[in-house]
């Protein structure tokens, strides 16, 4: 296996995508303010966008973004949406970044439990030292919170086996290379649409307004169906990295 800038095998772009893509539920991908900044990361941080690849096929990767940070709970960014809107508009004024913000990292769904997740962070890591930034965080999506979606993050975030360590898979992952945790991002991304928009996104139906649990959700939707709008505001976790 060799892990490679993605930049660097555009052959594998579509591969890719089409993997990592059913590792998310479909609401994700229409969050708006991601949509509207996204095509600039890869035109400007495309060193923190990393691909494992094993004989030809991308089996995991993982990107992220420098930003500022002052190393303040105070000072963290909302979630996902304020990291990469801090990180782009840090490009243009106000202090140098130095912090990597990992956005996001997935495992192909053949290729689980081969410690990938780990590799992938860990390259990640490994750039951001390269590029001389001192810290490493991240706004994490526990693997098993969507089936707690009305307990807040917080107390989620409590949540240990008999051995210590965390009930989330992917928070241990996290916590086995050295994280911490740092509290919940608590509106780490807003996701907003029709009523319609919502039952095509979830295979569910919303006759009236109501907070609606859906599938893969970490909290749940706020449906309005005199507005004709359901919105998901997401709340994830931040960690940091030692």
């Amino acid at each position: 296996m060799e892990v490679v800038e993605s930049r660097l095998r555009p052959d594998l772009e579509e591969q890719a995508e089409a993997s990592f893509r059913a590792r998310w539920p479909e609401f994700i991908f229409h969050d708006a303010v991601s949509n509207a900044h996204i095509g600039q990361v890869g035109e400007h941080f495309g060193t923190f966008d990393l691909w494992v690849v094993d004989d030809g096929r991308v089996v995991a990767g993982g990107w992220g973004v420098p930003l500022a940070w002052d190393g303040t709970l105070d000072d963290l960014p909302e979630g996902y949406d304020g990291a990469l809107v801090r990180s782009l508009a840090g490009r243009e004024a106000g202090p140098p970044a130095d912090t990597l913000c990992i956005m996001a990292a997935a495992v192909a769904s053949d290729a689980s439990r081969k410690g990938l997740a780990g590799s992938v962070l860990t390259a990640l890591r490994d750039k951001a030292r390269e590029a001389g930034l001192s810290r490493v965080i991240c706004p994490v999506r526990p693997t098993l919170k969507a089936s707690y979606p009305l307990v807040p993050m917080a107390r989620f975030a409590r949540w240990r086996r008999d051995d210590g360590t965390a009930v989330d898979p992917w928070v241990r992952t996290h916590e086995r290379l050295g994280a911490e945790i740092l509290g919940p991002a608590r509106r780490s991304m807003v996701i907003t649409g029709s009523v319609a928009d919502w039952e095509a996104w979830t295979g569910m139906v919303f006759p009236e307004s109501d907070r609606y649990v859906v599938p893969d959700a970490l909290s749940p939707v706020e449906i309005d169906t005199d507005a004709d709008l359901g919105t998901y505001v997401e709340e994830n976790l931040w960690m940091r990295h030692a």
